[in-house]
């Protein structure tokens, strides 16, 4: 049956299940990442689980967050890994075009950026148009407000780059602002933490838990540059509800699809609305609104930029993928054709 504990478990997932599940499997949320291995939480605790190569080939692997049907214990093997209702993901990294699912079934993105690197507007942009991918609710977490050069420079460049996201200041060592982040978590919501490392995320997990279950460490004299102390996603729930999924920093965020990139440019394709062509590369033609806007003062050119930088990026991951479909399907029917030769050799034998 399934038990109230499993966190932000509701009507969306349950009506997945089938009366024979109910009634003879568990049902369970993963909660950590193992390497190959998966600790997932039921009714009676967390339990490492078997994942079957079949649920590998068929490339639905579950991640920390993901809700599963499991066989009964001892074995508690996952059977199915029940449909998502949001994600966060990016392409792999490296040279490869695959997509990587870092949490599943996330309520919240805290995009963390420590003020130490200052605000970083193009990082951020990065990041929401993934969120926004995933169908999250981002929110923009600026830690270390005490190594801040100009803290209201940083915020409003943060605000500048996000104009419809909330932008949060936090310190996980003086607990300013840990109880506001808090909030946004209860009664059952689930957040991530993302960002990159030493960025301040671990340290935020511990204030928001009231203990010590990350391992933090200061970054690097020689350069101020973060140190990995995170392996791996872990999910944690929190004193006051809620739950939340802590990470390892994100050095590379490449954006695996274009769904979030209108809603992180919101104000940007306002105005380019109003240009006098619909298909203005806002470069030389007439009755242009954004060169217009940039000229006023009222956008800002290296956004407008961040924007086509970021679409040409997408354009070309889609022309990868459909070309990588494409060799995909002309490998399927060359292995069709080739058994098709077999068994007519077969016939006339």
């Amino acid at each position: 049956m399934v038990h109230p504990e499993l966190i932000g478990f509701g009507p969306f997932f349950s009506s997945q299940l089938t009366v024979e599940e109910l009634q003879s499997s568990l049902v369970g949320r993963a909660v950590a990442d193992r390497g190959r291995g998966l600790l997932v939480r039921f009714p009676d605790g967390a339990h490492p689980v078997v994942v079957p190569g079949r649920l590998r080939a068929e490339g639905v692997l579950p991640v920390v967050g993901d809700f599963v049907v499991a066989t009964p214990a001892p074995d508690r093997t996952v059977t199915r890994v029940l449909e998502r209702r949001t994600w966060l993901s990016r392409n792999v990294a490296g040279g490869a075009t695959a997509e990587q699912v870092l949490a599943a079934n996330v309520d919240v993105v805290f995009v963390v950026q420590g003020l130490d690197e200052g605000s970083n507007p193009r990082r951020l942009e990065r990041t929401l148009a993934a969120v926004y991918s995933g169908g999250a609710e981002p929110v923009i977490v600026l830690t270390k407000p005490d190594r801040a050069e100009d803290l209201a420079s940083a915020l409003a460049e943060a605000r500048a780059a996000a104009p419809a996201v909330d932008v949060e200041v936090a310190s996980g060592l003086t607990g300013e602002g840990v109880a506001a982040l808090a909030a946004r978590l209860r009664p059952d919501r689930t957040g991530v933490l993302v960002g990159p490392s030493g960025a301040g995320k671990s340290t935020l997990t511990n204030a928001l838990l009231g203990r010590e279950a990350q391992r933090t460490a200061p970054v690097r004299a020689a350069d101020d540059r973060g140190v990995h102390t995170t392996s791996a996603r872990e999910l944690f729930l929190l004193p006051g509800g809620g739950a939340l999924v802590d990470g390892p920093g994100i050095r590379e965020l490449r954006l695996w699809d274009a769904g979030g990139l209108d809603a992180t440019f919101e104000d940007l394709a306002a105005i380019a609305a109003r240009c006098r062509f619909r298909d203005c590369s806002h470069a030389a033609e007439p009755g242009c609104a954004v060169r217009e806007a940039i000229a006023g003062g009222r956008l800002d050119a290296a956004r407008v930029e961040s924007h086509r930088k970021l679409a040409l990026e997408l354009a070309r991951q889609a022309a990868r993928r459909e070309g990588g479909a494409a060799r995909g399907e002309r490998e399927r029917w060359k292995s069709v054709s080739k058994e098709l030769r077999r068994l007519y050799r077969d016939r006339r034998r």
